[in-house]
């Protein structure tokens, strides 16, 4: 762009860094990534909630953006199938003693 229209010029800068952020799937791993530590750790019942509602609200971020809304959707799944299991064991415990 030429020099005489700096006004232009930032528009399309903060435009182009607005994009990039977008298409970044960063959000996506880290809801996977999440997911999977919840998972992992959902036998322990309050840290099972914890990252699986975690989980949760990274992967409803993450599907609204298109490169990370296949990693979300799993995410998603993970987050559930973590709430799931730490339910089991809080149920699980109370009625063993």
């Amino acid at each position: 762009m030429s020099t005489e229209n700096t006004v232009a010029d930032r528009l399309l800068t903060d435009a182009r860094k607005k994009t990039a952020r977008q298409e970044s799937p960063g959000i996506g791993k880290a809801a996977l990534i999440v997911g999977a530590v919840g998972l992992i750790v959902s036998p322990i019942s309050i840290l099972g909630w914890i990252v699986g509602l975690v989980t949760l609200g990274l992967g409803a971020a993450g599907v609204s953006r298109p490169a990370a809304a296949k990693q979300a959707k799993i995410a998603l799944i993970l987050g559930g199938a973590a709430l799931v299991v730490a339910t089991f064991f809080y149920t699980l415990n109370i009625s063993l003693r």
